[in-house]
């Protein structure tokens, strides 16, 4: 009796393991990249505070929503030299910004209530998470491809304007 009990308990467990192991193999899962690309939203001059000569002339998208702000220029392959995204927050304070998900290297331009340049952090590494403050309070900030900073010759206290299309 105990003999046909043993045989009864391993063969439901092996039928058991069987049936597990066939039936909760992984399966492959394929993660469909979507493609984000640039949708011009508006376009965006900087000026140098002295004498208000134009520095750059941009094309911009616009981050002014919660998923927007929070997802910014994140899996984006590339971006152009005449392009960057502005994020325009409801109020001026210090912001902090990282390179999670970002593939592109960066600079961040933060700016006042009067579009005035407060900070910049030049080179932004991509899926660098380190904190890049601003030091001083914002209510925008603007990403350009790294380098553009430095090849603009930004200082502090030049200026923005953008207008919205």
């Amino acid at each position: 009796m105990i003999r046909k009990y043993f045989k009864v308990v391993c063969l439901s467990f092996g039928i058991s393991m069987f049936t597990a192991t066939t039936s909760c193999k992984e399966e492959k899962k394929s993660v469909k990249q979507t493609k984000v690309s640039f949708k011009k939203e508006g376009e965006l001059q900087l000026m140098k505070a002295v004498n208000d000569s134009v520095i750059a002339e941009l094309d911009i998208e616009i981050a002014d929503n919660d998923y927007e702000t929070q997802t910014g220029l994140m899996y984006r392959e590339s971006m152009e030299v005449n392009r960057g995204m502005l994020f325009i927050f409801p109020d001026s304070r210090p912001r902090s910004f990282y390179m999670k998900n970002t593939k592109i290297p960066l600079d961040l331009i933060y700016l006042d209530t009067d579009k005035t340049v407060v900070s910049f952090q030049e080179n932004a590494k991509p899926f660098d998470e380190s904190s890049l403050p601003s030091n001083a309070p914002a209510k925008y900030v603007l990403e350009v491809n790294a380098g553009l900073v430095k090849q603009w010759h930004l200082e502090v206290g030049d200026k923005m304007i953008f207008t919205k299309d």
